[in-house]
Formats: structure tokens, sequence, C-alpha cells
């Protein structure tokens, strides 16, 4: 399954510089963590301050709930989260206690 999800960073060129930084190379924890829950691929894309990422996933691994509560149980997880929301805010669009909002396909070439 593939799944698109937003959040805004803060508007610091110097602390956008550093999330990309920290992004190419993540924790081996927050990896491991990924291909445990079942994300195949997950890829970031930036314009200005907003952020898109892509995620693949194993069907018959993944659920949003499942990560979320894998997430709770490891500390080195939380500590990379806790420092990503440094540079991270959410969207004006983003559910109350959620960090990335999912965003809803619209549109399908291979469906016209």
């Amino acid at each position: 399954m593939r799944y698109c999800l937003m959040l805004d960073l803060v508007d610091d060129e110097a602390l956008i510089a550093d999330y990309e930084q920290r992004h190419r190379e993540i924790w081996p924890a927050v990896h491991e963590h990924l291909e445990h829950c079942g994300v195949t691929e997950l890829v970031l894309y930036r314009l200005g301050t907003r952020l898109t990422m892509i995620m693949e996933t194993d069907d018959a691994r993944f659920s949003f709930e499942a990560m979320a509560e894998a997430e709770r149980n490891n500390p080195v997880v939380q500590q990379w989260e806790a420092q990503m929301w440094r540079y991270q805010r959410p969207t004006p669009w983003t559910e109350e206690n959620n960090k990335w909002q999912l965003m809803t396909p619209i549109f399908h070439l291979s469906e016209q």
C-alpha cells in the first residue's frame, strides 16, 4: 500500500538544512523500527516549508495503530521523534494530537 502524509517545517533556513542533514543518515534504531513495522520504502519531498512523505508498506504487516504502539514501546524512536519536533509544525489541517497528516488521494491515472 502507498500512503502520502504531510506536515510543515519551521520557517528557518538553518533548521531546515539541519533537518535535511539528519535525514541523510537516520538512526539505525529508527530504520529498524520502520522495517519492523512493514514500511518497505519511505521518501520525503520538500517544497519550501511543506513536507510530503510517501510511504510504501507491506499490507500484511503494516498498520498505523501497530506502528504507533511500537513507537510507544521504543525509547530511541521516541527520542528521535521528540528531536524532530524541533523542526516540524503541524499543518493548518492536522488533527489534534497528530503529527503527520494522512492525505486523501483524489486522482489515479491508472483508473482513468
